[in-house]
C-alpha cells in the first residue's frame, strides 16, 4: 500500500479539522467544506478520516453520484448500511419509517408490526429523527465522524436528514464532515451550518504542488499550467498530462474554461482505452451504485462476453477510476462527466438497460434504469414512475417527485394518462414555488385532450400563479367557479381544500362582503356537514365577523371522533381563533400539536406552534407563548415556511414589546416589514405596527403609540386588518388616554362596538371592556372600572391586570390614595406572575407614589430558562423519560440530559420530582 502524501498549502484547513476531531468526545461539531471543482475537497475529507480514524473515531461514510441523485435516501442507505442492525432497536414509528426510507420494509413484507405502518407524507421528520437516534446511539461507545462527499450529488431526502442532525449536535460525542460545491441555495447554506471555503493553493503550493507530481515540464509549460490552474489542486494535476499529450506541437494560443478543460481531458484520455474497458466505464458512469460486481455484470452484457476486474486496469493506470474493497469509482466526478458527454445516445441506453438486467432485486434503482433505456411509449413503465414519483413526493423528494412525474408523462400510452401525471408533475413543482416549471408543465398539458376534473385542476393552478392571489382579491369568482366544477365532477375533497384556500385569500385580502357572500355561497353548496372541520374553518375565514356566533355553537357541539385527528383538531383550533375564542382554540392547538409531535409532522406543526403562540400571548399566558414560538421558528426555518418563522419572530418582538425591549421589537419589525410589503401580506403588517405600538408604550411615548396603532384601523392603509385589529384595541385605548387623544379615537371605537353588537368575538368584548372606563369622562370612568371587573376576564389575565393597574392610577390621580393601593398591588401581582417585567415595574412605581413600598421581586427564574429549556422542564416535571422528551422536541435523549443538567442548577433543585414544584413557583 503506497503512502499517503501530504496535502500542501492546506495547514489553515487541516487545524480546523484537527480541532474539531479532537473537541468530538466532549460536543458535536459540523463543518461543510465548500469550494469549486477540483480545488480539494475530497482530498481534505479524505484526510479527516484517515487522521479520525488514527485517533480512534469511527467514520461513516457516503458520496454523492450524479446519477443517483434521483433515489431518495440512496445517500442515508450508504451511511447507514454499516450500523443497520442497530434500526431494530428504535421506538416503533422511528423503527417502520427509516425501514420503509431505506426500503428494508413495506406493509406486506411481514416485518413490520402493528405500530409499524408506511409513513405518511410527513413522516420524513421521522427518518430525520431516527438517523439522529441511530447515530447518537452508535456513537454511545465511541465518538463517530459521518464523512459525507460530493454532498451536491447526495438525493435531497439525505441532504435535509443530514442538515436535520448537524442543528443538533450539540451534546453528542460525533462530527459531520460534509464537502459540496457552491451553490446559495443549497440546503446546507439555508441551515446556516458552519462552512469551511476552500481557495486555490497559494502560488507557493501550487508550485510545490507541481514540482513534486510534475518536475519534468519545460520552463513554459510549467509557467502555462501555473497560469491556467490558478491555483486548483486537480487542474494542476491534470494540466501537465494534457501538455505532454501535445508532444511538442505548439502551445494553443487560449484555453477553454477550467471545467470544461478538464473533462475534455478525461475524455481523450478515456478515448485511448481498449473497447471494453471504455464500455466497462460508460456502464460505472450510467450506475447508480459503486459495487464491482453488478458493474461487471453489467458490461458483460453490453459487450456480450464476461468482463472481468483485470480488464478495468488500464482505467486504473490512467487515474480515470479506482478499484478496492469491492467497489469502483471514478477518480473525479469530473471524469464521470467526461465519459458521459462523449458517448452515443444509444451506448447510454444500453449501459441503462444492462444495469435494469442485472438489477432485478432492487426494484426502485432498477426502474430508474428501465425508464432511460426506453425508447417511445412504455405503459408499465410510466405507471411503475407515477408510484416512484407518489412515494418521492411523500418524503418531500420534490424535485424528484416532477422528474419522475414528467418521465411517466412522456412515456404514457395514453392522452389521458399522461394528462393526469403532467398535472401531478404541475401540483408537485407548485408546491417547490417553481412558476417555471408549472408554466412548462401546464403549457403541455393544456395541448392534450383532458376531462372536466382535469381541466379544472389546470385552471386552479394556473390561476394561482397567473393571478397575485396573496396581493389582491377583486374577483374571487373564477376560483370559486372552478372550485364548483371539481365539485361537480366528483372531488368534493379537492374542491374543499381549493375553497378554503379561497376563504385564506378572503381573510387574507379583506376583499369585502361581495366576496364573503360569494365563498359562503360555495360553502353551502358542498355536500358535507355543517360542522366538517375544514368548512368550519372555511366559514370563520369567509366571514369572522357574522358567523362567529355560528362557528362557536357548532364546535361546542362536535364529537369526540370529528376532532380526534391532528389536521383536524388544527382546523377547528384555526376556526374559533379567527373569531376570537381564543381560549378554546388554545385547547385544540395544543391537541393537534400533541399529535403532530407524534407524527413527525413538523411542517404542520410549525405552523400549529405559530397560532398557539398568538393564542397563548393574547390571553397572558407568556411562557407558553415564548416557547412555542421559539419552537415555531426553528421548526418553519427547518421545514421551509417563511410565513410561520415570520409570524414566530412577530409573536416574540411583541413580547419583547411589552417586556421593554423596544430596540429588539423595532429592529424585527423593521425586517419582517420588509418581507411582507414585498408580498402584500397584510396580517404581517398589521403585527408589525401592533409591535411599534407596544413598544412605544412601553416607552410612554404614548402619542407615537397611537400613529402606529392607528394605521391598522384605516382601511386605505396597507396594514389594515379588520379581525387583527382587535388584538390592538386594548393598546389603542390606553394610548389615547395616556396622550389626551380619546376624541381622535372615537370613531375607531364607535365602529367596533357597533362590529361587537354582531359578533360574539370574545376577543374584541374582553378588549371593549377595557376600553369603555379608560376612554371614558371623569364622571364616568369609574363605574366603567368597576363594571369591567365586575363582568368577568377569568380567561384574560393580562386584560385584567391592565384594568386594574388603569383603575389604581385612575384613583391615585383622584388623591383616592389609599383606595388605589388595592388594585395596584393586584396589578403588580398579576403583571409579575405573567412575566410581564416592564409593566410589574410600572404597577411598582405607581403602588411607591401612593405611599406602600414595593419592591420588584429578583430576577426570575423563569427569564433565566430559555424557552427549550422550559419545555424540557415541564416534560421531565409531568413524568417524561429523556428519550420521550426527546421524541416529543426532535432532540436526541442526550442532548434533553444535557438540558436538565443546566436546568437543575437554575432552578436551584436536584431532582427530576421537584421540578414540578419549582415551575410552579415560577407561577407565583
Amino acid at each position: 500500500m503506497s503512502a499517503v502524501r501530504p496535502l500542501l498549502g492546506r495547514e489553515r484547513e487541516l487545524g480546523v479539522i484537527d480541532d474539531i476531531l479532537a473537541g468530538c468526545p466532549a460536543t458535536g461539531r459540523c463543518l461543510v467544506l465548500r469550494g469549486e471543482a477540483g480545488i480539494g475537497k475530497s482530498a481534505l475529507a479524505a484526510e479527516a478520516g484517515r487522521r479520525a480514524a488514527a485517533m480512534g473515531l469511527r467514520v461513516l461514510r457516503a458520496s454523492g453520484v450524479q446519477s443517483e441523485a434521483h433515489l431518495p435516501f440512496a445517500g442515508l442507505h450508504q451511511l447507514l448500511q454499516p450500523i443497520r442492525g442497530m434500526i431494530d432497536d428504535l421506538p416503533a414509528r422511528q423503527r417502520a419509517a427509516l425501514r420503509a426510507a431505506l426500503g428494508t420494509a413495506t406493509a406486506t413484507d411481514g416485518t413490520a408490526g402493528a405500530d409499524e405502518r408506511p409513513p405518511d407524507a410527513d413522516d420524513f421528520f421521522l427518518v430525520a429523527l431516527a438517523t439522529l437516534t441511530v447515530l447518537t446511539e452508535y456513537a454511545a461507545s465511541a465518538p463517530v465522524v459521518a464523512l459525507v462527499e460530493d454532498a451536491h450529488w447526495v438525493d435531497s431526502s439525505t441532504r435535509h436528514v443530514l442538515a436535520f442532525v448537524a442543528r443538533r449536535l450539540e451534546s453528542e460525542p460525533m462530527v459531520v464532515l460534509i464537502s459540496t460545491r457552491d451553490d446559495p441555495d443549497e440546503i446546507f447554506t439555508r441551515a446556516a451550518l458552519p462552512e469551511l471555503v476552500l481557495s486555490g493553493l497559494t502560488d507557493q503550493a501550487a508550485s510545490e504542488l507541481l514540482d513534486r507530481d510534475a518536475g519534468d515540464l519545460t520552463a513554459q509549460q510549467r509557467e502555462l499550467v501555473l497560469r491556467e490552474a490558478m491555483g486548483n489542486p486537480l487542474a494542476l494535476v491534470e494540466l501537465p498530462t494534457t501538455i505532454a499529450d501535445l508532444a511538442g506541437a505548439p502551445l494553443p494560443p487560449s484555453w477553454l474554461p477550467l471545467t470544461t478543460r478538464l473533462e475534455s481531458a478525461f475524455a481523450d484520455r478515456a478515448l485511448r482505452l481498449p473497447a471494453t474497458t471504455r464500455a466497462m466505464l460508460l456502464v460505472v458512469a450510467v450506475a447508480d451504485g459503486d459495487g464491482l460486481a453488478e458493474h461487471l455484470a453489467a458490461a458483460s452484457v453490453v459487450v456480450g462476453a464476461p468482463v472481468t476486474e483485470g480488464q478495468l486496469r488500464p482505467a486504473v493506470a490512467t487515474n480515470l477510476v479506482t478499484v478496492g474493497a469491492g467497489r469502483v469509482q471514478f477518480r473525479h466526478p469530473l471524469a464521470r462527466s467526461a465519459i458521459l458527454q462523449s458517448a452515443s445516445e444509444s451506448g447510454r441506453r444500453a449501459a441503462h438497460a444492462a444495469l435494469a438486467q442485472v438489477l432485478a432485486d432492487e426494484p426502485d434503482r432498477r426502474l430508474w434504469h428501465r425508464a432511460a433505456a426506453v425508447v417511445g411509449r412504455d405503459e408499465q413503465v410510466a405507471a411503475d414512475l407515477e408510484a416512484a414519483a407518489q412515494r418521492a413526493r411523500q418524503f418531500r423528494e420534490i424535485a424528484v417527485a416532477v422528474a419522475a412525474f414528467e418521465r411517466a408523462a412522456a412515456l404514457s400510452d395514453s392522452s389521458t394518462s399522461r394528462g393526469r401525471r403532467l398535472l401531478f408533475a404541475a401540483e408537485t413543482a407548485f408546491e417547490m414555488g417553481r412558476r417555471d416549471v408549472v408554466e412548462r408543465v401546464v403549457a403541455e398539458a393544456e395541448q392534450l385532450d383532458l376531462g372536466p376534473l382535469q381541466r379544472a385542476r389546470l385552471a386552479w393552478l394556473r390561476m394561482l400563479f397567473e393571478r397575485e392571489i396573496w396581493q389582491s382579491t377583486t374577483n374571487l369568482a373564477p376560483f370559486v367557479a372552478v372550485v364548483d366544477q371539481m365539485r361537480v365532477d366528483g372531488d368534493v375533497d379537492l374542491a374543499s381544500r381549493c375553497l378554503f384556500t379561497v376563504a385564506q385569500v378572503a381573510w387574507w385580502a379583506e376583499p369585502g362582503g361581495g366576496a364573503q357572500d360569494l365563498v359562503l355561497a360555495a360553502v353551502d353548496r358542498m355536500p358535507l356537514p355543517a360542522d366538517d372541520p375544514r368548512l368550519l374553518a372555511t366559514v370563520a375565514m369567509a366571514a369572522p365577523v357574522d358567523r362567529a356566533a355560528a362557528v362557536i355553537d357548532r364546535t361546542t357541539r362536535l364529537a369526540l371522533d370529528q376532532t380526534s385527528d391532528p389536521e383536524a383538531q388544527r382546523l377547528v383550533g384555526l376556526a374559533l381563533s379567527t373569531v376570537g375564542a381564543l381560549d378554546q382554540a388554545a385547547g385544540y392547538f395544543s391537541d393537534a400539536v400533541a399529535g403532530q409531535r407524534t407524527l413527525g409532522r413538523l411542517g404542520l406543526l410549525a405552523q400549529t406552534l405559530v397560532s398557539l403562540a398568538w393564542c397563548a400571548f393574547a390571553r397572558g399566558d407568556w411562557d407558553r407563548a415564548r416557547s412555542s414560538a421559539d419552537e415555531a421558528a426553528r421548526l418553519a426555518r427547518e421545514t421551509g415556511y417563511p410565513g410561520a418563522e415570520t409570524s414566530a419572530r412577530l409573536v416574540a418582538a411583541m413580547l419583547a414589546a411589552y417586556d421593554g425591549e423596544a430596540t429588539f421589537a423595532f429592529s424585527v419589525a423593521s425586517e419582517v416589514e420588509r418581507w411582507a410589503t414585498s408580498r402584500g401580506a397584510r396580517p404581517q403588517l398589521a403585527h408589525v405596527q401592533c409591535v411599534r405600538g407596544v413598544a412605544a408604550l412601553a416607552e410612554g411615548r404614548h402619542s407615537d403609540a397611537v400613529d402606529q396603532l392607528m394605521r391598522i384601523f384605516d382601511v386605505a392603509d396597507p396594514s389594515h386588518h379588520g379581525s387583527l385589529s382587535h388584538l390592538a384595541v386594548v393598546d389603542l385605548a390606553e394610548a389615547a388616554a395616556g396622550c389626551h387623544r380619546t376624541r381622535e379615537v372615537a370613531d375607531v371605537f364607535d365602529r367596533l362596538e357597533l362590529v361587537a353588537r354582531r359578533t360574539p368575538n370574545p376577543l374584541l368584548h374582553a378588549s371593549l371592556r377595557y376600553a369603555r372606563p379608560m376612554l371614558a369622562d371623569e364622571a364616568a370612568a369609574e363605574a366603567g372600572f368597576q363594571a369591567a371587573l365586575n363582568e368577568g376576564l377569568q380567561h384574560w389575565p393580562f386584560v385584567r391586570a391592565r384594568l386594574l393597574f388603569g383603575y389604581g392610577t385612575w384613583l391615585r390621580r383622584q388623591r383616592r390614595i389609599v383606595e388605589s393601593r388595592m388594585p395596584l398591588r393586584a396589578a403588580r401581582d398579576g403583571f409579575d406572575a405573567l412575566g410581564a417585567g416592564s409593566w410589574c415595574n410600572r404597577a411598582s412605581r405607581e403602588l411607591r407614589a401612593s405611599g406602600e413600598a414595593s419592591h420588584r421581586p429578583g430576577p426570575s427564574q423563569r427569564g433565566r430558562l430559555t424557552s427549550q429549556e422550559l419545555q424540557v422542564a415541564q416534560m421531565a416535571a409531568a413524568g417524561l423519560t429523556n428519550r420521550q422528551i426527546g421524541e416529543q422536541l426532535f432532540l436526541s435523549h442526550r442532548t434533553v440530559g444535557a438540558h436538565l443538567r443546566r436546568i437543575f442548577p437554575k432552578l436551584a433543585v436536584t431532582s427530576r420530582s421537584q421540578l414540578r414544584d419549582a415551575l410552579e413557583s415560577l407561577r407565583r
